[in-house]
Order: structure tokens, then sequence, then C-alpha cells
């Protein structure tokens, strides 16, 4: 069997009610995505935390220093395992998550988090090109509603199109209780 990574991706506060760009569907996606961690943990695949941090105070969300840039608790780094600081959307630019999948002999990954539309598709897509077999938690992931061109679209059909789109990628797409169940 392969060795295996679950990414958590910007699992944060400031995603959260009350944060300050809350999405739609984030207590639901980290319930999964603690469910997710723990079989990790329990089958000793590494579990690696990327969090996203904006260089300056002056940015929407993700400001340094606050309660919003830190991981929430249902899905808390446990000690030992990596945490990723990333400035972009793309957890692979400008971070040690490459070589931290390297370090530790890492042939395949597991990816949930946020958002659907951004982060967790920019990390799939670069490891997809990097040669990862990939699998997305679908329902360990969340976004919120979009506008384009003087229409929203709703926060599940931007969620449902950007899975479907991965899927298209190459990416395998699971739930939670399916990939769990092997």
């Amino acid at each position: 069997m392969a060795k295996r990574a679950v990414i958590a991706i910007d699992i944060q506060n400031d995603y959260f009610p009350g944060g300050k760009w809350p999405l739609v569907g984030a207590d639901a996606a980290a319930d999964q995505a603690a469910k997710l961690l723990a079989g990790a943990r329990k089958a000793g695949d590494l579990v690696v935390h990327v969090r996203h941090e904006f260089p300056s105070t002056e940015a929407p969300f993700f400001v340094p220093g606050t309660e919003g840039v830190e991981t929430h608790a249902k899905v808390k780094p446990l000690a030992g395992e990596p945490v990723v600081v990333k400035n972009e959307v793309n957890s692979f630019l400008k971070t040690n998550l490459k070589q931290v999948l390297d370090d530790n002999g890492i042939e395949e990954l597991v990816i949930c988090g946020s958002m659907s539309h951004m982060c967790v598709d920019a990390a799939t897509r670069a490891a997809l090109d990097f040669g990862y077999p990939v699998t997305v938690i679908h329902d360990a992931c969340a976004t919120h509603d979009q506008e384009f061109n003087g229409a929203t679209v709703p926060a599940a059909q931007t969620h449902t199109a950007f899975m479907a789109a991965l899927g298209f990628a190459g990416a395998a797409m699971k739930a939670t209780d399916e990939h769990l169940a092997g």
C-alpha cells in the first residue's frame, strides 16, 4: 500500500460562524474532516495541516496574530503533525509542503478543507501536476456563495461544480465514510 498523507487545508476560525469570512457548511465539513483525521491517525497516515496567513494586517481575514487565523478546534494539529503556513492560494507555492511530503516518503494524497473553489482546487491540481494520486473528500470541504456578472451562484452549486471539475481532472472523489470504509 502506498504511503499516504491527509492534507487539511485552511480549516481556520475566520471561516466559521462569527469569523470574518464564514463559509456555508463550515461546521458540517469540519465535523467530517475531524472524522477523516481521526481515521488517518489510526491508520498511521501522515496528517499535514495547511494554514493561510495573509502577509498584511490590512487583510480582510486570516490576519496574522489573530484568533481568526488559528486552526479550528475541531481539527487542531496534534503534537508532531506538520503545519504548513502559506500566503498564496496554492498550498505548494512558496511553502515547504512538497519537502514535508518527500521527507516522509508520501506517495498518495487525501485532501480536505476550504475553500472548495480556491485553495482545495489549487492544491489538488498542483498535487496532480506533481504526479500524486489524489482523493478529495468532498463532504469535508466548504465554500461560500459566489457572484458573477450580477448572478449569485449558491455555495452548494459552486462546490458541486468544482468537485466535478477536479474529478474530471483526475482526482478521486469520495465522501468521508466511503473513504474510511476503505
